[in-house]
């Protein structure tokens, strides 16, 4: 099974996709006045130190980040969320890179606040230590699949739920749909952003259309995939995110910018996008 350890990953083409994504969608979250809260079932550390060195097969983000590093015809939609990666790099050599919390935090304003849940150990540790400063971040050690109950539906009824497992369990392809749908009983207009991995195994083939079985109103998928399916093995080769109640300018944005990161990212001749949503 799938093992998505996001400090194995961090700044690779899922991280890129995903983190583009975030960024915009809490953007257009943080247009309104009201506070808003932002929930991550599957926080990981909050910020990742980059190996300059790093040995064979474990150079993903090279193959990521780095190539819009130095990239002087990125588009503008992907400026913020490549200013929010410059923050934490500002002699702006590329060695450090934040996840999904750290870009979350930093995007949120002093009235929102930050719940994020993480069930390992060490990883935990590090995420308190990342926050430790932030009255805004509440870090819990635990399973944030069953943790979600306890917050939802949110005190201001605004908020973006990020969803984002390792996947190293077969249940774990279970269980976020039926989490999903039962977030969406109790808050029905909240924002659910979900990453999911292209991988050839069935469980990971079937995720998308157990997704869209959910039949909510609003949605958006987009998936990256940055070379062709490997002839054996379960080695990831792209990745995708289902948006529930997704901002209606997302569509445009990703329009805009799909393209030219499939030609960025790509690492054989058969990358490719696909984008659809339902928006009514």
């Amino acid at each position: 099974m799938l093992s998505y350890r996001h400090a194995f990953h961090a700044g690779n083409h899922a991280d890129v996709l995903k983190h583009a994504v975030l960024t915009e969608v809490l953007r257009y979250l943080a247009l309104k006045d009201s506070a808003l809260w932002y929930i991550d079932t599957h926080a990981g550390i909050g910020r990742y130190e980059l190996n300059p060195n790093p040995p064979a097969g474990q150079a993903e983000w090279l193959d990521g980040i780095a190539r819009l590093w130095d990239d002087h015809a990125v588009p503008a939609p992907l400026g913020p969320y490549l200013d929010r990666v410059r923050a934490l790099n500002p002699d702006g050599r590329l060695r450090r890179y934040p996840g999904s919390p750290r870009l979350a935090a930093d995007l949120l304003r002093p009235g929102d606040r930050a719940w994020l849940f993480e069930m390992l150990g060490k990883d935990f540790r590090a995420l308190q230590e990342c926050f430790r400063n932030d009255p805004r971040v509440r870090c819990t050690e635990g399973d944030g699949f069953t943790a979600l109950k306890s917050l939802l539906p949110p005190e201001p009824r605004r908020g973006l739920v990020c969803i984002d497992p390792s996947y190293e369990l077969r249940t774990d392809y279970q269980r976020l749909p039926e989490t999903l749908a039962d977030a969406l009983r109790r808050f029905a207009s909240g924002c659910y952003l979900v990453w999911y991995p292209i991988v050839q195994r069935a469980e990971a083939l079937d995720l998308p259309g157990n997704l869209l079985r959910l039949q909510a109103a609003r949605w958006l998928r987009v998936e990256l995939r940055v070379k062709a399916p490997p002839a054996a093995g379960y080695g990831l080769y792209g990745s995708g995110l289902f948006v529930i109640n997704p901002p209606w300018t997302l569509p445009g944005v990703l329009q805009e910018v799909l393209p030219w990161l499939t030609d960025r990212l790509a690492l054989d001749g058969q990358a490719s996008h696909t984008l659809d949503w339902q928006l009514p």
